[in-house]
């Protein structure tokens, strides 16, 4: 689980992030340029991404840790799983 304080820094980041999608829908509405509009939306799937890599990073340091520490082997096989799927769905690495 997240620290407080790390929580504290996601929610922040989270926060900002909501502003900068409500930034774009007004750019939107304003007819502002496709290019300005496609780089604040790369900005804010930028942003998002970072919140996931902490929020997997932390994962691992924690969860996972803690399953391969346990000596469960049932334990280790889902938490193993679980990453795969993880990989599959967020990161293409395995196909």
């Amino acid at each position: 689980m997240l620290s407080d304080d790390e929580k504290k820094r996601v929610l922040h980041r989270l926060s900002r992030i909501g502003g900068q999608v409500e930034a774009v829908g007004r750019m939107i509405e304003s007819d502002s340029y496709c290019v300005d509009v496609l780089m604040q939306l790369s900005a804010a799937t930028g942003a998002l991404a970072k919140v996931g890599q902490i929020v997997l990073e932390n994962h691992l340091q924690t969860c996972i840790r803690e399953a391969m520490s346990s000596g469960s082997k049932t334990d280790q096989d889902e938490k193993i799983q679980e990453l795969v799927k993880l990989f599959r769905k967020y990161a293409n690495v395995i196909e």
